[in-house]
């Protein structure tokens, strides 16, 4: 059964519950530490949608999709690549990204996020779906030119962490199988990529496995799993969606 976590604003406090059509059933407690329902249910509407998750860090994939690494003539990596997102570049949906005073090519990337139930560390293949909370959007926003601006560096975390730079949500959809999923992502309208999960050269098993050998990764933590073609530039006043059936669509203009 597939279920949506939320995260919401209302009368002055913060909240979590599932997400029923339009109304939020409303929980208590931890939601990644067996949470109870208050029985007390809201209307969509009277919220203000937060992200979903608070993480402690969300770690980011490059090249882990086949059909980009290929256009892009990237040799296929012997183990996961990924840099962090800043904890400033964390967006509410809805919300707006900020075009940063340096300016620049800013561009969009849709993507799944994986949301990490418990913590996990040093987990095997077979054993990293039990950690795994459930799956949400994501837009890794990012500063294309500045990457290679110093050819002595790749600048990785200033292009990928201004404020704003990384959107996430509108909910954490568990019982969903990820290798079924499409991403995909529309700049005013316009669909700009549509690629499938089942393309990534690295699994959701796989990247939480990997990973967690390197570090603990905590609840509420985001792995990225990375963008396929179709990434492209922003202009100011356009809106970007990117959504992913089962989960929603996660909406934000850019300014």
């Amino acid at each position: 059964m597939i279920q949506r976590w939320i995260r919401f604003f209302h009368a002055d406090a913060i909240g979590f519950g599932l997400l029923e059509g339009n109304q939020i059933r409303v929980y208590e407690g931890d939601m990644f530490n067996h949470p109870v329902s208050s029985e007390r249910v809201l209307a969509l509407r009277d919220v203000k949608l937060l992200m979903p998750t608070q993480p402690s860090k969300i770690i980011a994939m490059w090249n882990n999709f086949r059909a980009l690494g290929q256009k892009l003539n990237l040799a296929i990596p012997e183990e996961p690549l990924y840099l962090i997102k800043a904890p400033n570049s964390y967006l509410n949906p809805a919300e707006t990204i900020q075009n940063p005073s340096c300016g620049g090519k800013v561009v969009f990337e849709g993507e799944l996020g994986i949301v990490i139930g418990k913590l996990c560390k040093s987990v095997s293949v077979t054993e990293a779906m039990n950690y795994v909370f459930g799956l949400t959007c994501a837009n890794d926003v990012t500063v294309a030119d500045i990457l290679q601006r110093d050819p002595s560096f790749t600048q990785w975390v200033r292009a990928k962490g201004f404020d704003t730079f990384c959107p996430f949500g509108p909910v954490i959809a568990t019982g969903l199988d990820p290798r079924t999923l499409i991403v995909k992502t529309t700049l005013n309208g316009d669909v700009r990529q549509e690629y499938p999960v089942s393309d990534m050269l690295f699994s959701v098993e796989q990247l939480v496995s990997l990973i967690s050998q390197d570090m603990s990764l905590m609840p509420g933590d985001i792995i990225l799993c990375g963008t396929s073609v179709g990434v492209g530039s922003m202009r100011s006043g356009s809106t970007v969606d990117i959504d992913i059936a089962g989960i929603g669509t996660l909406s934000n203009r850019f300014e």
